[in-house]
């Protein structure tokens, strides 16, 4: 079943940065394929419910590249689904930091096949999209790389992304250098397990002349269950900077 209103967004965003790059020193095209595939998973299992592999991917064309220090969005929703198949269509943009000049850099259908279903069970059809209800969030797996000992999420890396989610905001707030000047407090209330949805939604709590407070509540996704719940909260300070990492106003 397809439809011309396709299903839910699932977003996620990112930064380019050295680790991420090619010899050109823009996004190596696997590390950009790599996101697509992990958006269109996501989206692919939030609607089934049900575990999902990657099938197949039709043509997708690299039109801009990426560069060193840029955002990066993706965004995907289904497109069709079918009795154990769906097919999920995915955009990434680039977005210049200081600017916030957009191109679209590539797009794609990635096509995700239901496994483990039981005999004669299909997959639930396509809802359309019930619209934007404003509030920006980011998505990312949590892969057996990101684990600590205990099997649950390490803390450093919630940490990471949450620092990473507050950058994203501060600079498209302010449209400056920015930096993190401090953390007021992060606290962990639950653990996220392996093969769980980490979701941040962060937002500008109060801006000064230079700074910048970031409120940022972490959730977690059981993509089978379907479940949610607050995982954290944290609240950073960013600061605008030059060119020799002194504080200048935001809206200068």
């Amino acid at each position: 079943m397809s439809a011309d209103n396709p299903g839910p967004v699932t977003r996620l965003v990112d930064i380019v940065f050295p680790g991420d790059t090619n010899h050109h020193g823009t996004l190596f095209g696997g590390v950009g394929l790599s996101h697509m595939d992990k958006v269109a998973f996501i989206a692919a299992s939030r609607h089934g419910r049900v575990d999902f592999v990657t099938a197949s991917c039709e043509r997708i064309d690299f039109a801009a590249p990426a560069r060193l220090g840029e955002i990066v969005e993706l965004t995907g929703r289904l497109v069709r689904v079918g009795r154990r198949s769906v097919s999920a269509a995915v955009e990434l943009h680039a977005e210049a930091l200081l600017t916030g000049e957009r191109r679209l850099c590539t797009r794609g259908v990635f096509n995700m096949v239901a496994v483990g279903v039981e005999a004669g069970a299909t997959l639930p059809p396509l809802q359309p999209d019930g619209g934007d209800d404003g509030v920006f969030r980011m998505v990312e797996m949590v892969f057996p790389q990101q684990l600590s000992h205990y099997g649950t999420l390490y803390g450093g890396n919630a940490l990471a992304a949450m620092g990473k989610a507050a950058f994203i905001t501060a600079t498209r707030h302010a449209r400056k250098p920015i930096v993190m000047a401090a953390t007021r407090e992060v606290n962990f209330t639950h653990a996220i397990g392996q093969g769980e949805v980490m979701e941040l939604v962060p937002r500008v709590e109060a801006t000064g002349r230079s700074s910048m407070t970031i409120a940022i509540d972490l959730w977690s996704e059981d993509l089978l269950a379907g479940t949610r719940r607050l995982c954290g909260q944290g609240s950073f300070v960013m600061v605008a900077v030059d060119e020799n990492q002194r504080p200048v106003p935001i809206d200068g």
